[in-house]
């Protein structure tokens, strides 16, 4: 009984150093967010002091109607779009053949597959500039697309295997078996089964072109997307305050569908228990 007892405070020691270490942690991540959201609205034009010498709200209206910003907000959209198009193709074709299929260098194509994430961007991004300048491949929207999709399509084909694994294949025999064909078998059984997972890998791979950097340099040419946009606004002083705002636009619009793909995988996953 002494034991427990002098055992106990050491837990509860070590427990609040866990929350205060998770504490420390959150905000060492999401400070720096903080203060990009609260130098969108200074006063202050060109340099970051604190507090901000005030508060305004005119950067907003400027920033939103930026032809330039305007025109690599509506580029990274339709890039992300249709990279998260092919990357819903592609990552449910590839994981649907390694999880269905045994052939041989099953693993050692799932681990090709998972590779372009794996891989530091600045080495994807060369290899990729390399490979569409020997083919001779003109640098354009299509480039950005296809660099975007190599590892967008990590994302899907993730949540996709991961959704196999859980569902079993005996569904899919016993439609098979009571006569459906290859397509109704799809329609009916499978594209409910992975269609949240689906959802949630769309949603992180639109994310994730959304505010690609490095890959997008050695593959954009002349184009200009909005992470590039404000990279190269970095270096303009006095654009401070709008590239600011433009940042606050990133971080929202990235942010909350990656909250959206958490809370679905999340309720999916409790759903699945409880039918268990």
């Amino acid at each position: 009984m002494l034991s427990k007892n002098t055992s106990q405070p050491s837990v509860e020691r070590g427990s609040r150093w866990l929350q205060a270490s998770a504490i420390a942690v959150l905000l060492f991540l999401h400070i720096p967010m903080w203060l990009i959201f609260l130098y969108s609205f200074t006063t202050d034009t060109a340099a970051y002091t604190f507090p901000p010498p005030g508060l305004t709200l005119k950067w907003i209206p400027q920033a939103l109607s930026n032809p330039e910003m305007q025109a690599a907000l509506s580029l990274s959209i339709r890039v992300a779009s249709l990279a998260t198009v092919a990357a819903l193709i592609l990552g449910t074709l590839a994981a649907a053949a390694v999880y269905r299929s045994d052939f041989f260098g099953k693993e050692a194509i799932s681990f090709m597959l998972l590779l372009p994430l794996a891989l530091p961007g600045i080495v994807t991004g060369i290899a990729m500039r390399s490979a569409m300048s020997l083919i001779s491949i003109p640098f354009s929207y299509w480039t950005i697309v296809i660099g975007h999709a190599t590892f967008c399509v990590v994302v899907v084909y993730n949540n996709v295997l991961a959704r196999f694994r859980r569902s079993g294949g005996s569904m899919i025999e016993a439609s098979m078996d009571l006569g459906a064909n290859s397509f109704q078998t799809f329609w009916h059984i499978v594209l409910p089964n992975i269609g949240t997972a689906l959802l949630a890998g769309a949603i992180l791979a639109f994310s994730l072109s959304f505010d690609e950097v490095i890959v997008t340099t050695f593959t954009a040419g002349q184009q200009e997307t909005l992470p590039i946009w404000i990279l190269g606004q970095m270096f303009k002083p006095r654009s401070r305050p709008i590239t600011n705002v433009t940042a606050m636009l990133v971080v929202i619009i990235t942010a909350l569908p990656i909250l959206l793909a958490q809370r679905i995988t999340a309720g999916s996953s409790d759903t699945e228990g409880s039918n268990k």
